[in-house]
């Protein structure tokens, strides 16, 4: 069974930084796609960023792009999402998803397979 564990989250200063990692057990993920999504209270899910687990592919919400860097370490299974230039629009619970094709998992229930407890990342203004 697919199992998801996210850690990294905390408190930090608007302007600052935060690593997430996702370590991800239960299968070989080759072939898989790993996302990043959050979620503040009361709103949808949204998609943050995503990767091919055998490289080459990576994209990001419009968001996020030039201040958030999504990377893997397979021999570690575990995907990162490096998180600069925080803003406090940023603060919401990030979860890591992972779908078993390749260029999926964007769209959140839709397209992702297996999804991690999530993390809370919380930027002060």
């Amino acid at each position: 069974q697919v199992q998801l564990v996210e850690s990294g989250g905390g408190l930090v200063q608007a302007g600052g930084s935060l690593r997430l990692s996702c370590a991800a057990s239960g299968r070989t993920f080759s072939s898989y796609t790993m996302g990043w999504f959050r979620q503040a209270p009361g709103k949808e899910r949204e998609f943050v960023a995503n990767i091919a687990w055998s490289g080459g592919y990576t994209s990001y919400a419009d968001s996020v792009k030039g201040r958030f860097t999504i990377s893997s370490d397979n021999a570690k299974n575990t995907v990162y999402l490096q998180m600069n230039s925080l803003k406090a629009e940023d603060t919401d619970v990030y979860y890591c998803a992972a779908a078993s094709r390749v260029r999926s998992c964007s769209q959140g229930s839709a397209d992702c397979d297996y999804w991690g407890q999530g993390a809370q990342g919380t930027i002060s203004s």
